[in-house]
């Protein structure tokens, strides 16, 4: 189900826009529809054709995603397998601080070599409602205030469902628009659309899988990813930096013996000086069967902290999910392969 499927339904029944907004934002702060600071009922505004259709639009809803299972980890995140309504299932997380990662495919068609997700290829798109409802699915459980778009599959190939969702998301769903994060392993087409949304959209902050100063390696580490150099994917996300006023968030996952060198850390540091840019060091989550490695901590600490005084804003993530085997993709897969067996 897309967004716009479901205005239609609600229009069908002759909600008007102020009907659809009110719907749509207690669906989106999963709350009821007399909970609001004016304690109104239903009855009060809504037509009659409106609130007669709600039941079934509600079970709709309900259905695009439910909960399979949750598995917590001790830094209070807590990753979250969700079941669509065909069967297919998806991961969310739960974040500290109110945050949110949210899937945006079923698998993932870019291939990246040390992702679990990367394994199975990509089975089909989500509808923008069905990314929604991983929202909703949270909110009933914590508070969230931030959306990442950065859990199974890449955003960039599932752009109009993505933008959708984060049009809503920073409506309705009362989130600040720095806060909705869009992640990208790098694709033009994302640029060429970003720039053209109109003033009144909602524009995300925009996050860029770099993992490597190295147009070759990185070639090799995202195998189907566009080819697109480094430098070249660095001037692209500058330019909408400035544009939006948010800086722009790298990706890099600490592979050890591949992207943790020294010589890396000196090609960041002249990919980055002078930029409106962080850099997010976030180290791998061991995935069985995959024949890399998580760097020490305390060799992950030194290349951050090479960086820092080099004049490069740069974090060292926690890598949420470490503790229960959560990477992105392994609470699918061991549930495809109970399910096998």
């Amino acid at each position: 189900m897309r967004i716009e499927q479901l205005r239609q339904r609600l229009r069908d029944h002759g909600a008007k826009p102020c009907h659809e907004q009110r719907v749509l934002r207690a669906w989106l702060q999963a709350r009821a529809l007399d909970s609001g600071a004016r304690r109104q009922r239903p009855e009060d505004y809504l037509p009659l054709n409106v609130r007669n259709i709600l039941p079934v639009i509600g079970a709709d809803l309900q259905a695009l995603a439910r909960l399979h299972s949750e598995h917590a980890g001790e830094d209070g995140s807590a990753r979250l397998l969700v079941e669509l309504a065909d069967g297919q299932t998806v991961e969310s997380v739960l974040l500290p601080r109110d945050g949110l990662c949210v899937s945006t495919q079923v698998g993932c068609a870019v291939g990246c070599v040390f992702c679990m997700t990367a394994r199975d290829g990509l089975r089909r798109q989500l509808g923008s409602a069905e990314i929604v409802a991983q929202v909703v699915l949270a909110r009933r459980r914590r508070t969230v205030r931030k959306v990442v778009f950065m859990g199974m599959g890449e955003p960039a190939h599932n752009l109009d469902n993505v933008l959708e969702a984060i049009e809503l998301l920073g409506t309705a769903g009362a989130i600040g628009h720095k806060n909705l994060v869009f992640s990208s392993v790098g694709d033009r087409r994302v640029f060429r659309v970003f720039e053209r949304l109109s003033p009144a959209s909602v524009k995300p902050a925009l996050a860029l899988s770099l993992h490597t100063t190295d147009a070759e390696l990185r070639a090799r580490l995202l195998p189907r990813a566009p080819r697109i150099d480094p430098a070249e994917l660095v001037e692209l996300g500058e330019r909408y930096a400035r544009a939006t006023g948010y800086p722009i968030q790298y990706q890099w996952t600490l592979l050890e013996g591949v992207n943790d060198s020294d010589a890396e850390m000196a090609g960041i540091v002249k990919l980055l000086t002078g930029k409106y840019a962080m850099m997010n060091f976030i180290p791998y989550n061991t995935v069985e069967g995959l024949d890399f490695k998580r760097p020490a901590s305390a060799r992950a600490a030194a290349l951050a902290g090479q960086l820092q005084q080099r004049g490069i804003v740069v974090r060292l993530r926690d890598t949420v999910g470490q503790g229960i085997d959560g990477a992105c993709g392994q609470l699918r897969a061991r549930r495809q392969g109970a399910d096998t067996r």
